[in-house]
């Protein structure tokens, strides 16, 4: 018997394979799932079954492939796939010394499953761990905001699914969530990727508000950014996508043939946001590396190519993969010597100022006319931010721009500096010619003892 856990770094998915006897079980595949492949390679192991705890959002799942190497595909019977098989409340499948029995935990969607793992050699009635999907994590629990008008409804099913499935499966087994710290599909994930159910009853904040009424009413209060592509991305894991047969092959272009290409493309430039200051391609978008997988969908056209920017041919690999994870697979080019390729081609290039935390205080105690914009999230920002600074949270700067004055110097500000560069390059995309990215923000402003305002009473 054996379990191995699979990280997706940027999207924090963990996903599972797990088997025995012969067979291999895999809980909510990745898009590019030729690991899965090459892990029972190696334990010298078939994988028979493929389980989705629901019609995940955040990320293309990869069961279509899966699929056609043999397996077969199990969701929650309460959505309509378009592929796989529908499975019910206790339905039980066996690998050996292994049993899987599926428990209908409903809440984050109304579908959702997680899978009850059993150790028949020791006892078909206390299960050894449990595989929750979305429905609970270690720290936090999941979004309940993706039915607009029925928040309320489905706060009420997955207080249900936690407090009247889950928990009662016994403190000692062990937790296996389907994201860990970082993930966009909750707020206050841990960076543990251990847990039981024990410990998530004692510990988990969430797990505090234990009558229903007091845990719809702190799930009322959440407020998670909602990204456009997650509908695009439900869209394709409940229709499936194609098998994914290889990662795209990007070509490296010379810097005249690159340019005739990302006309009509986006650009993506994956350096770090120091590179990117230095000198970049006019109306490229700025997401450093790794940040590519928490970001990328936000802003990225899918009717759109995507062509790169990078320091190396890995960092291009690197961000390929990321982006099919996304549902970006049309991604025919990246520029051959980076930017030193195009600055000796004698192509122009634009730059971008980088505010030091206390040259932006300066400005603020002289009183210049400028605009702090602060990207992130509202939460973090009534927590605390400076004086004058105007809140917008950068998954709405590209339709909220109108706010942001044209004819003033923009300085963008966030946590590290990271979101703020992103959101420096969504302006200068735009056409804004002031634009400034704060490097080191609100964690250089706490350093250095920056006045910092809060908006909680």
């Amino acid at each position: 018997m054996f379990l191995e856990v699979v990280k997706s770094p940027g999207l924090a998915h963990l996903s599972y394979i797990l088997g025995d006897a012969g067979k291999a079980a895999v809980i909510d595949p990745r898009r590019d799932h030729h690991i899965y492949l090459e892990i029972v390679g190696r334990e010298g192991l078939r994988i028979t079954h493929v389980f989705e705890t629901h019609r995940n959002e955040d990320y293309v799942a990869g069961s279509t492939g899966l699929a056609a190497a043999g397996a077969e595909v199990y969701h929650g019977e309460h959505m309509a796939f378009s592929y796989g098989n529908s499975v019910s409340e206790h339905d039980a499948f066996e690998l050996g010394s292994i049993l899987l029995s599926i428990m209908h935990t409903p809440g984050h969607t109304e579908e959702s499953i997680s899978i009850v793992m059993y150790d028949k050699g020791f006892s078909r009635e206390r299960p050894v761990a449990v595989f929750t999907g979305d429905a609970l994590f270690i720290g936090d629990v999941g979004r309940t905001d993706f039915f607009p008008g029925r928040e309320e409804e489905m706060a009420g099913m997955l207080h249900d699914s936690i407090f009247g499935k889950l928990l009662p499966l016994g403190d000692e087994v062990i937790l296996y969530p389907g994201h860990g710290q970082g993930s966009i599909c909750g707020g206050n994930l841990a960076s543990r990727e251990f847990s039981t159910l024990g410990y998530e009853r004692k510990h988990n904040p969430a797990l505090r508000h234990e009558t229903k009424r007091d845990f719809i009413a702190y799930k009322s209060g959440e407020h998670l950014f909602l990204p456009a592509y997650f509908e695009r991305v439900h869209a394709l894991n409940q229709q499936g996508p194609p098998p994914l047969q290889a990662l795209p092959l990007p070509l490296p272009l010379d810097p005249a043939t690159f340019a005739g290409l990302a006309a009509d493309a986006s650009i993506l430039d994956v350096r770090s946001k120091e590179a990117f200051a230095g000198a970049h391609l006019p109306g490229s978008l700025s997401i450093a590396l790794d940040k590519v997988s928490s970001y990328a969908g936000w802003y990225l056209d899918y009717d759109k190519p995507v062509c790169l920017v990078a320091n190396t041919h890995d960092e291009v690999g690197t961000a390929v993969r990321y982006l099919v994870r996304l549902g970006f697979e049309d991604i025919p080019a990246f520029l051959a010597g980076g930017m030193l390729k195009w600055e000796v081609s004698g192509r122009p290039f634009g730059r971008m100022h980088a505010v030091h935390a206390e040259e932006l205080v300066a400005m603020l105690d002289a009183g210049e006319d400028f605009v702090l914009l602060d990207v992130r999230a509202p939460g973090e920002y009534e927590e605390g931010h400076l004086p004058t600074a105007v809140n917008i949270h950068m998954g709405e700067l590209p339709r909220r721009t109108g706010e942001v004055p044209g004819d003033k110097r923009v300085v963008t500000f966030c946590g590290s500096g990271e979101r703020a560069t992103i959101a420096a390059s969504i302006l200068l995309m735009q056409g804004y010619e002031r634009v400034e990215a704060c490097f080191g923000s609100m964690a250089a402003c706490s350093a250095l003892g920056c006045p910092i305002e809060t908006d909680i009473t």
